[in-house]
């Protein structure tokens, strides 16, 4: 079967258990439009979600697991998140399942109650399968341009109550990344947050820009600008030997052979998330609180288990079942990024075969400051490689 067939190629599975649609902040660019505090999963539901899952060992190929807990904000719900994981150790080992082992607890929090007792018990109980990112913006003035603690009318940031936690979580985990947004106001402190952000010791940043259709005119400009002004500092500095910026990627910007490389780049089906009434999704964007505009996508649920034909259009997803002619024969088009649940919100009709393209703009910029990057640092190491040779040589003769 071709839902089979598709699984079996994948390493990793990733299920989402949506534990709360709360949340202490509210973002400005959140695509989350639906977060509320009456939406919170009970262990019953966590529990029958496992449950089925496992006993389908068969439907879920994947040499390993990733157990993923998204909100709103995760560890506002520590203590269930602590059953339910102890529930899903103890039923992987008692059924000798092949994901024993095999698995990782998945946490992207916004940081403010990371040094509480309960999150750190949890830390260090299941440490050695554990992956946490935490979401720090940047600079004060950019974390707390966007975001900001929900309520009262009145704008407060979250800078100081996140910062304070990062060294905290560096020293747990010293290979942690944190995860950046971009959105239009926001597109004048690039450099300096990624530069801010390498200070506090946070050596990954992934960055991208908002699916969303919210660019101006002359966005595109100014986000070049930012970001040929962070590569040269990342050059100069030679930040380069020791961390990493996600838009500065070697292989992006060029042609795409539709017939070769026509895989579709977001997960969604791959996936599996479930939500506190125990339904299933193709991906927590196709769940009602992601989505503006349209009703939710939902392929099962816990009692009855996953719809297969609902699930099966999502198996066949590529670049160019969704992709406009444009992108198709785009010659910068490797790296450009889509998200499905934004695709199928922002389309015309009630499809997911219907490309959003309003990032066009901001991806052919990156492309062009990408293309800066790596032709100074090349050039750069060109110079200082034959500097040392030369010296080499001299020292030789001498």
């Amino acid at each position: 079967m071709v839902y089979l067939a598709l699984y079996i190629n994948n390493m990793e599975k990733s299920i989402t258990f949506i534990v709360t649609k709360d949340c202490q902040l509210a973002c400005k660019y959140c695509y989350l439009v639906g977060k509320n505090s009456k939406e919170r999963m009970s262990f019953e539901i966590a529990k029958q979600a496992i449950d089925y899952i496992l006993s389908h060992e068969y439907d879920f190929c994947e040499e390993g697991i990733i157990w993923e807990f998204i909100g709103g904000e995760p560890f506002l719900e520590i203590d269930l998140i602590d059953r339910i994981c102890d529930y899903l150790k103890t039923e992987m080992f008692r059924l000798n399942h092949h994901w024993f082992n095999s698995y990782r607890f998945s946490f992207s929090t916004n940081g403010i109650n990371y040094d509480s007792e309960k999150v750190q018990n949890f830390i260090k109980k299941n440490i050695n399968h554990l992956s946490i990112g935490i979401t720090i913006d940047g600079t004060k003035e950019k974390h707390d341009l966007n975001r900001i603690y929900k309520g009262n009318g009145v704008e407060r940031g979250s800078y100081d109550d996140v910062v304070r936690n990062i060294p905290l979580w560096i020293k747990q985990f010293p290979d942690a990344h944190t995860k950046v947004t971009i959105s239009s106001a926001d597109i004048p402190y690039i450099k300096e947050s990624v530069l801010h952000l390498y200070g506090l010791g946070i050596h990954k940043v992934n960055i991208n820009v908002v699916f969303e259709d919210v660019w101006k005119d002359g966005d595109d400009l100014l986000f070049e600008e930012q970001l040929m002004q962070l590569a040269d500092a990342i050059i100069d500095n030679r930040f380069y030997e020791n961390y990493m910026c996600s838009f500065f990627t070697e292989n992006i910007g060029k042609p795409l052979d539709p017939e070769r490389e026509n895989q579709n780049w977001c997960g969604a089906g791959m996936m599996l998330a479930v939500d506190a009434a125990g339904n299933f999704y193709p991906c927590t964007r196709f769940a009602a609180y992601s989505l503006r505009s349209k009703k939710p996508i939902i392929i099962g649920n816990v009692r009855d288990g996953i719809d297969k034909d609902k699930l099966r259009p999502f198996l066949t997803l590529d670049r160019t079942t969704q992709s406009p002619q444009k992108c198709v024969e785009c010659e910068v088009a490797s790296g450009c990024a889509w998200c499905q649940g934004e695709n199928y919100d922002a389309a015309e009709t009630n499809t997911i075969y219907q490309r959003s393209t309003a990032i066009c703009k901001m991806h052919k910029a990156r492309v062009r400051a990408n293309n800066y990057y790596w032709n100074r640092l090349y050039r750069k190491i060109e110079r200082e490689n034959i500097k040392a040779n030369v010296s080499k040589t001299e020292y030789h003769f001498c």
